[in-house]
């Protein structure tokens, strides 16, 4: 049976730097758990599976499979492909002898709201939530929804010869079945769960099913759908740019139908626009690997099943494909970025001139100095990251690298025991995450919505862990030298998931700050000491060194290059990859953090905060949409922005009687108004870049928007419209108190979507908890 283990790492292979604090690894012990319990696993998986392929959501067919409140599905399961984490839940309910709550009264439509509902909702919220905060402090949850990411591990682990010594057959099993279980029903599968099937999506997952033993006999109907999706949408030659490199590193596409990503870019003189190191991070850690094995030209062992995967992904043999023509073709699925002429002018010339030339003795040296070059940049991520990477890609390229480099490395080594930190278990198979976690992240956001609800003095054993995890998982230290590898300064700050990760994130420790300054507003007793000044100096020092000039904040560090330098993004899948953008949430997060430390050390750095926030301000305002609305970049999507939006301005000073700003943006919010009373803002929304509805009303967005209003002061205008949505939530609290997980919330980049698990309960929570609050100030 699977056990979910926080904290721990064994071996010589794995470091940490505070102890693994936030570490989540899902094991497979044969001998755990009883019979009982293992059967009840099984029937959630099967659940699972049945309902996603069911069309009757009636209630009925819900009930038929008798499951007990804690984890039954809701009536809406067959419209969502998300799991629930009920395999974590079922393990938690035990560990920390979870009682259900006595069933939720719902409010009917003529009743009011009251103080005493919200209270008992909010109780019945933050009981069920805590019995699910792990020991160290953190809340465990599924950070995945993205179909690519476990495609890539595996096959790293393939072409090093690592997947067996990695991968056991109970981790196969469960791989295998989270990828047929979505599994589109035209036989695709998309780049992540929300949307349509994609070349990318279908080509990884079909080559990793195959690589982990499936076989395409008659009994297996998913693999024959799959593999005719994929020829009749233009077969593998028409995958994208990066999976015609993964395909190329395994062997089943050949380089030269790759355009040339060369390695000697990263030679260029540094004050260049177009060097590497003045791109988005993520961008140039993921191409910098890319750029080393295309260099190599590394093509990993042609086995059995490689030579059968190069008849089965093409209409033609495969030494009749045109590598020429491949080139430049992308399937119509996946193009949301199309080249432009100057990049297909470039390609020429790199294709015609440049990448034959540096092949050539002896300017042949230059290419040597340069992967030489690119490899001290990977190591380099790879120890201030304890091998985990920034995020799963760059981390199973640079273990490919090590690998070519040294197949016997103690580097490569070390990367093989992180690969675990990616996987997640629930009742619908094994993913992998978009990160290694974001339990910084949300255990600040965590942290302001218990505080939000003025009932921490009934939960403080919990807060008091949560305070404890935040403080501890401070980047305490300064990488070495880490100017010379393009890396912005982390002394102080707080990274998406754990310190060990070492990447700082404005907004992450912008919040974690927030979350601080709220506790020590609180008795000693209850919450535990407060953080030591030097170190809220240091975390504020560091959140003014992401300043751009013009006040706004991006998310790892300053922009540091053009936006006309998108024009070469050569990605045809994902949007604005280049410049590390800023974003209305990251720039409202941090003045919100800077005002409250403000209040508290009126003296330090005074000036310098007064001026950011007054120009970040101005910032926010250029930003706003002709709607209204804000366009938010790392949540779904609209709501997520104005909520920030509203926020920052009200924090800078601006009210809705002096500002324009946020009068039209409540009018926005109150004017996508759903007749339940709530907010349900699609995907979609993302990526046309205007609001489109849902057509139901989801938790998250409708939190999103009461927070939004509640800033602005809509309490004391007009209650009415908050008191329709808190009615709505309370209603849609399940009878173990949780609130219901629903469509993907999460963001990248305009182009991918992904679950954050514990928002479900922590925007609720924290919407209520404001309403509840703002509802006594006015009758007092």
């Amino acid at each position: 049976m699977w056990r979910l283990k926080i904290g721990e790492g064994n071996g010589p292979w794995l470091q940490s730097s505070n102890g693994f604090l936030g570490r989540q690894v899902w094991e497979f012990d044969p001998n755990a758990g009883t019979p009982e319990e293992r059967a009840e696993v099984e029937r959630l998986r099967e659940e699972f599976t049945k309902h996603l392929r069911s069309t009757d959501t009636s209630k009925s067919a819900v009930s038929a499979y008798n499951t007990p409140p804690i984890l039954r599905y809701p009536d809406t399961r067959a419209i969502h492909r998300e799991s629930r984490d009920l395999l974590l839940r079922l393990q938690y309910a035990k560990l920390n002898q979870f009682q259900a709550n006595a069933p939720t009264m719902k409010i009917e439509k003529s009743s009011d709201v009251t103080e005493e509902l919200i209270s008992a909702s909010l109780r019945r919220a933050l009981n069920q939530f805590s019995s699910l905060q792990a020991h160290d402090g953190h809340w465990p949850s599924d950070y995945s929804g993205i179909l690519f990411i476990m495609p890539i591990l595996i096959l790293s682990l393939h072409v090093t010869g690592a997947l067996n010594i990695v991968v056991s057959s109970e981790h196969r099993r469960e791989i295998c079945r989270y990828i047929y279980n979505h599994q589109n029903e035209d036989g695709g599968w998309g780049k992540q769960i929300l949307g349509p099937s994609t070349m990318f999506g279908s080509c990884l997952n079909y080559a990793t099913l195959r690589l982990l033993g499936e076989v395409p006999d008659a009994s297996n109907v998913a693999l024959a759908e799959g593999r005719k999706w994929i020829l009749s949408h233009g077969s593998a030659t028409a995958i994208p740019q990066w999976g015609k490199i993964w395909l190329s590193i395994i062997g089943i596409y050949d380089w030269s139908g790759n355009n040339p990503i060369i390695p000697e870019l990263w030679l260029v003189p540094h004050y260049l626009p177009i060097h590497p190191g003045r791109f988005w991070c993520f961008t140039r850690l993921v191409y910098m690997p890319m750029a080393y094995l295309y260099g190599k030209k590394f093509v990993g062992p042609i086995t059995p099943t490689i030579l059968a995967l190069r008849e089965e992904l093409y209409n033609t043999t495969y030494d009749e494909v045109n590598w020429k023509n491949a080139r430049s073709s992308c399937a119509q699925e996946d193009l949301h970025y199309p080249g432009s002429k100057v990049q297909s002018f470039l390609y020429s010339c790199l294709n015609k001139f440049v990448e034959p030339t540096l092949n050539i003795w002896p300017v042949s040296k230059l290419r040597e100095r340069a992967l030489s070059s690119l490899m001290e940049y990977i190591h380099f991520n790879d120890e201030t990251t304890k091998y985990i990477g920034i995020c799963p890609i760059d981390k199973a390229l640079n273990m490919i690298c090590c690998w070519v480099e040294n197949p016997n490395s103690d580097e490569f080594k070390q990367h093989l025991p992180r690969f675990y930190d990616y996987f997640w278990l629930a009742e619908d198979g094994m993913k992998a995450q978009v990160y290694e976690g974001c339990q910084s992240w949300e255990t600040a956001f965590i942290i302001q919505a218990y505080c939000s609800t003025d009932l921490t003095n009934e939960f403080g054993p919990c807060i008091k862990k949560a305070h404890e995890f935040l403080q501890n998982s401070q980047v305490l230290q300064e990488h070495p030298s880490y100017e010379k590898y393009y890396r912005h300064r982390s002394k102080g700050s707080w990274t998406l998931s754990t310190a060990d990760n070492g990447w700082s994130v404005s907004d992450c420790t912008a919040e974690a700050l927030k979350a601080l300054l709220s506790l020590s507003k609180i008795s000693l007793n209850l919450v535990g000491q407060p953080i030591k000044q030097e170190r809220l100096y240091e975390a504020i020092d560091c959140v003014l060194s992401f300043m751009n000039k013009d006040g706004s904040f991006s998310t790892y560090e300053r922009a540091r290059t053009s936006s006309w330098l998108e024009v070469l993004n050569p990605s045809e899948s994902f949007r604005n990859i280049v410049v590390d953008y800023p974003s209305v949430e990251c720039t409202s997060s941090v003045i919100d953090a800077l005002m409250m430390f403000r209040d508290q050390h009126p003296l330090y750095r005074n000036n310098e905060i007064e001026g950011c926030v007054q120009k970040a301000a101005l910032f926010i305002e250029s930003k706003q949409q002709k709607d209204g609305s804000w366009y938010g970049t790392w949540g779904i999507c609209f709501t997520y922005g104005t909520m920030f939006g509203i926020k920052g301005l009200t924090i800078a000073g601006r009210t809705y009687d002096t500002s324009s700003s946020i009068r039209r943006a409540c009018k926005f919010l109150l004017s996508n108004q759903q007749p339940t009373g709530g907010w349900g803002e699609s995907y979609i929304s993302s990526e046309n870049e205007e609001y489109v509805d849902s057509g139901r009303p989801h938790a998250v967005n409708t939190a999103w928007s009461m927070l939004a209003l509640i800033y602005s002061g809509q309490v004391e205008r007009d209650p009415i419209p908050l008191h329709r949505a808190a009615k709505l939530l309370i209603n849609m609290q399940q009878d173990n108190g949780d609130f219901p997980q629903q469509e993907h919330i999460g963001c990248f980049n305009s182009s991918l979507y992904y679950n954050y698990a514990n928002y479900h309960n922590i925007f609720p929570i924290w919407a209520l908890g404001e309403f509840r609050r703002r509802l006594i100030l006015t009758k007092k």
